[in-house]
C-alpha cells in the first residue's frame, strides 16, 4: 500500500515552502540553475516535498523509496542532490535526472 499525503493540506504547502528555500540553497551552492520548464520544477518539487513528509528525507521523487530495516531508502541512496547528480549527470548531460537542476 501506497502512503498518501494531502497536498492541499496546510502541512503540505508549509513544507513546499520550505522545498522551493532549499531548491534555491541547491542552486546557488552548486552554482547550477533552475530548468526553465517550470512543470518539471513543479513536479519535481512537489515530489521531494511529498517524500520530506513521508519520510523525512527529500528523496529524489523519480526513484522508489523503500523500506529496509525499519529505514526508508531509494535506489541509489539518491537525496536530493543526489551523489550521481553532482558528480555524473550534471557535469556530463548537462541536467540531473530528474531535471530540476541544470547546468548554468
Amino acid at each position: 500500500m501506497f502512503a498518501t499525503v494531502d497536498m492541499n493540506s496546510e502541512e503540505f504547502k508549509q513544507e513546499q515552502e520550505k522545498t522551493l528555500k532549499f531548491v534555491q540553497k541547491v542552486i546557488e551552492s552548486q552554482n547550477w540553475a533552475l530548468n526553465e520548464d517550470k512543470e518539471i520544477v513543479d513536479t519535481v518539487v512537489m515530489g521531494l516535498t511529498r517524500h520530506k513528509l513521508l519520510y523525512g528525507k527529500r528523496f529524489c521523487p523519480c526513484f522508489m523509496v523503500v523500506e529496509e530495516d525499519g529505514k526508508f531508502k531509494s535506489a541509489d541512496d539518491r537525496i536530493c542532490p543526489c551523489k550521481p547528480a553532482i558528480q555524473k549527470e550534471i557535469p556530463e548531460n548537462g541536467m540531473c535526472h530528474c531535471g530540476i537542476f541544470v547546468k548554468k
